[in-house]
């Protein structure tokens, strides 16, 4: 007399993983293709095109074995998507490319950083943003001054 407990239930393939699976095969594709056609490189046989190479074949590797584990049910339940953070994220991310030349680095990526911080449940906005300016500025200045490197600059940056 043999008695099946619920976890010994067969379990189906995971499409999720699946998809992931074959948008990693895909890029993994893409890289090889890229770096096929790309003119120039070297006549070494280890050149400047052993990297992508790599880089693609670990990522069909990664393909097959997310493949095989998807089709064995492995992958552990996911948890529920919450979209309002993602859109928190997301909002950040756009206001940083549209006001990254009109109010420079320090603002647009203080923006970001209070948005970000909104979506991980962190401060509220009238506390995040000044630190973000301030962090941010600190930023601009070591790349720009200390590194030489160009980033935007605004009314905040212009003041030094």
């Amino acid at each position: 007399m043999t008695q099946e407990s619920p976890s010994s239930e067969e379990r189906r393939p995971d499409r999720a993983a699946l998809v992931i699976a074959a948008v990693i095969a895909i890029l993994a594709a893409v890289i090889v293709y890229s770096t096929a056609t790309a003119h120039g490189g070297s006549a070494t046989r280890i050149g400047p095109s052993a990297f992508p190479y790599t880089i693609a074949g670990c990522l069909f590797v990664l393909a097959i074995w997310t493949a095989f584990e998807a089709m064995r049910g492995d992958f552990p339940e996911r948890e529920e998507q919450e979209i309002q953070p993602v859109i928190w994220v997301i909002g950040g991310l756009a206001a940083q490319m549209l006001l990254l030349h009109i109010t420079g680095f320090a603002i647009a990526t203080a923006l970001l950083f209070a948005a970000t911080a909104r979506a991980f449940g962190k401060g509220p906005l009238w506390m995040t943003i000044p630190i973000g300016i301030v962090l941010s500025f600190i930023v601009w200045v070591i790349f720009a001054k200390g590194l030489q490197l160009s980033l935007p600059a605004g009314p905040l940056e212009r003041l030094i």
